[in-house]
C-alpha cells in the first residue's frame, strides 16, 4: 500500500480500477461474443473518465461498467414506438417491416440460393422468387392488356431506379417532363438535378400549374429520346390546374412513331413513387402500377419501403422489351439490390397484411378505445386528432383518429425514455396517436408515459420541444425515392 504523508488524503482517482482488472469482469468476458474489443475498452474508458472526474466513486466503476455492457448493443439505432399518427416516417426509417418480411431477413442473413439453382449446381438469375412475386402481384387484368409481356427488376432504392432508367433508356438525348413535376425530393435532391447527374437533357414543357399535350407534341423533335411522367410527392397544386395522363402520353407517342420516318417509338417512364400495386379507396388520388401499366407506361417505378410496406428498394415494372434493356445496362450492376432486401421484398409481397396497411386501415372506433385506455392510465384527455400517410404519399389526405392530450414538456423525456416514443409536438401540446403502434405495445407505451410523467414530477423538468421530428406530420417528411 503506498504511504499517505501526514497531512495529506489519498487521491481517490488511485483507486479506480486498472483497464485489465475490468476487462477480466465476467460480464465483460461474456460480452466479447457481441461487441468488439474496441467497443468494450470504450465503455470501460467512460466509466473510469465518470470516476476521474468525480461523476462516480472508483467503487462503482466496476457496476457501471457492468451496466455499460449489458444495455450496449452492436448498433446505435434505438426502436422507437412512432406515436406521431404519420405511418410512413421519414425520419423513423419508413415502412416497419411485417413479420414475414423481418423472418426473411434472419434466414437470409447467412448463405442462401440468390443467385444459385440447388438442383443442377449452376449458377442462376438473381433473385428469381421476388421478380416472380412482384409479377403475381400484378393484377391479372394487367397481364391481359399487355400480351408482350410483364417483367420486373429491384434495384437498391427509388432514387436509383428513375437514375438507371433514364440512363439507358433516354441516354444523352432530351427527357421531356411537365414543369410541375420537376419536384424536390427528401434531404433536399431534386430531380432536375438527379436527371442532369446521368447525362440526360431535361426539356421542360408547360408551367407550374399548367401543362398540356401540345406542350409535349411541340418539343418532341430529333433530339428527344423519351418522356418522362412524375407524380408529384407531398404537396398539391389546387385550382387553376392542367396535366397530361398517361394515357394522353402513350396515344402521342404512338402517333409520333407513326408518323417518324423511322417509326421509332419513345420510352414513356413513369415514376408514381409510393409504390400501390392497385387502387386504395382511402387513397383516392394515389397513383397505382396496375393503372400506370394499363394506360401505357413502358416501365413505372416506385420505391418499396413506403404504401407497400416493404424494405427501401426501387421497383421497376413494365414490358418485358424495356425491364431487359435496364437489367441488361452496366449501371444495374452497380445499383442492383442484395439478398436481404430481395428476402424482404419477397416476403411483404407473399406474407400478410403490413403494418403500413394496417396503420392506414386502422379501425377508428378501436383507436378510440385504445386511446381511452391509456388516457385512464395515465390520467389523461383523448382528443380528435389527424393522422398522415407520410413519405409523400397522399399528401393532405387525413386519416381520422384520436390522441392523448400530455403536457409538451413530458415529449422530450418520451423521446429519451425506454422504450423510446416519438410523440407529436402540435400546439403547445404532447400527443401521442395510437395508430401507428402495435396493439401489443400498448402496455409499454403506457409504462413509457407513466415514467415520463415520475421523471417530470420529481425534476420539475421544463424543456421546450418544439422544432422536434414529430412538430408536423408533413414538415419532416420529405417524399424521398
Amino acid at each position: 500500500m503506498t504511504a499517505v504523508s501526514p497531512g495529506r488524503s489519498e487521491d481517490p482517482r488511485r483507486r479506480i480500477p486498472r483497464t485489465d482488472t475490468l476487462l477480466a469482469l465476467p460480464e465483460v468476458v461474456d460480452a466479447r461474443s457481441r461487441l468488439s474489443e474496441a467497443v468494450l475498452r470504450s465503455l470501460i474508458t467512460q466509466a473510469q473518465s465518470r470516476a476521474r472526474s468525480g461523476e462516480i466513486t472508483p467503487e462503482d466503476v466496476p457496476p457501471a461498467v457492468r451496466a455499460a455492457v449489458a444495455s450496449r448493443t452492436a448498433t446505435t439505432l434505438r426502436p422507437v414506438l412512432n406515436a406521431t399518427g404519420v405511418v410512413v416516417h421519414t425520419n423513423l426509417g419508413r415502412a416497419p417491416l411485417p413479420p414475414a418480411a423481418v423472418e426473411a431477413l434472419v434466414a437470409s442473413s447467412g448463405y442462401v440460393d440468390v443467385e444459385l439453382d440447388l438442383m443442377s449446381g449452376q449458377r442462376a438469375k438473381r433473385g428469381t422468387g421476388t421478380r416472380q412475386a412482384l409479377l403475381a402481384a400484378v393484377p391479372a387484368a394487367v397481364h391481359k392488356a399487355i400480351p408482350e409481356g410483364l417483367d420486373a427488376l429491384v434495384v437498391n432504392n427509388g432514387a436509383a431506379a428513375l437514375v438507371l432508367a433514364t440512363t439507358a433508356l433516354a441516354g444523352t438525348g432530351e427527357l421531356i417532363v411537365s414543369r410541375g413535376e420537376l419536384v424536390e425530393i427528401g434531404a433536399g435532391f431534386r430531380l432536375p438535378d438527379l436527371i442532369a447527374s446521368t447525362g440526360t437533357r431535361l426539356r421542360e414543357v408547360g408551367t407550374t400549374n399548367r401543362t398540356h399535350r401540345a406542350d409535349y407534341a411541340d418539343a418532341i423533335g430529333p433530339q428527344t429520346t423519351g418522356l418522362l411522367k412524375v407524380h408529384p410527392s407531398n404537396f398539391r397544386v389546387d385550382g387553376f390546374t392542367s396535366s397530361v395522363s398517361i394515357e394522353e402520353l402513350r396515344s402521342l407517342i404512338d402517333e409520333a412513331a407513326a408518323e417518324g420516318a423511322d417509326g421509332r417509338s419513345l420510352p414513356l417512364i413513369v415514376d408514381i413513387g409510393s409504390g400501390l400495386f392497385s387502387p386504395d379507396p382511402l387513397l383516392p388520388d394515389e397513383p397505382d402500377l396496375a393503372g400506370a401499366l394499363t394506360a401505357g407506361a413502358d416501365v413505372v417505378i416506385a420505391s418499396g419501403d413506403k404504401l407497400l410496406g416493404g424494405p427501401q428498394a426501387g421497383i421497376l415494372l413494365g414490358r418485358s422489351r424495356t425491364i431487359q434493356r435496364l437489367a441488361t445496362h452496366p449501371l444495374a450492376r452497380a445499383v442492383r439490390a442484395d439478398k436481404l432486401t430481395l428476402a424482404a421484398l419477397e416476403a411483404t409481397l407473399t406474407g400478410g397484411p403490413s403494418p403500413v396497411t394496417r396503420s392506414l386501415h386502422a379501425d377508428p372506433a378501436r383507436l378510440r378505445e385504445r386511446a381511452d385506455r391509456l388516457a385512464a392510465a395515465v390520467d389523461a384527455p383523448v382528443v380528435a386528432h389527424e393522422g398522415r400517410v407520410g413519405g409523400g404519399g397522399a399528401p393532405g389526405v387525413p386519416l381520422a383518429g384520436w390522441a392523448v392530450r400530455l403536457p409538451e414538456d413530458l415529449a422530450p423525456l418520451l423521446r429519451t425514455g425506454e422504450p423510446a416514443v416519438l410523440p407529436r409536438v402540435h400546439d403547445g401540446a404532447c400527443l401521442v396517436d395510437l395508430r401507428c403502434i402495435p396493439e401489443p405495445d400498448d402496455g409499454r407505451l403506457a409504462g413509457a408515459v407513466r415514467a415520463a410523467q415520475a421523471l417530470l414530477a420529481s425534476t420539475g423538468t421544463s424543456t421546450s420541444s418544439r422544432g422536434s421530428a414529430g412538430d408536423h406530420p408533413d414538415q419532416p417528411l420529405g417524399p424521398g425515392r
